[in-house]
């Protein structure tokens, strides 16, 4: 189970729209990859992510993907 405190804040780095993926870096200076199924709450487009969104996220417990992405 997740709790708030496994959770990260970020900024969206680059976003590739069209292919449905991207890059967030997090609070603690890593990048990690977005995918846009991991988009929470909302449809992946320009109106709803955009470069430089606050985002709030799970980072992946064996690597450098963000999970459960909730732009704030």
């Amino acid at each position: 189970m997740t709790t708030k405190a496994d959770r990260l804040h970020g900024t969206v780095k680059r976003l590739f729209l069209p292919r449905g993926f991207g890059y967030i870096t997090g609070e603690d200076g890593r990048d990690y990859f977005i995918h846009a199924t991991e988009l929470q709450d909302s449809e992946w487009s320009a109106e709803t992510i955009r470069e430089g969104d606050k985002v709030e996220f799970e980072p992946q417990s064996n690597g450098d993907r963000a999970l459960k992405v909730v732009v704030l």
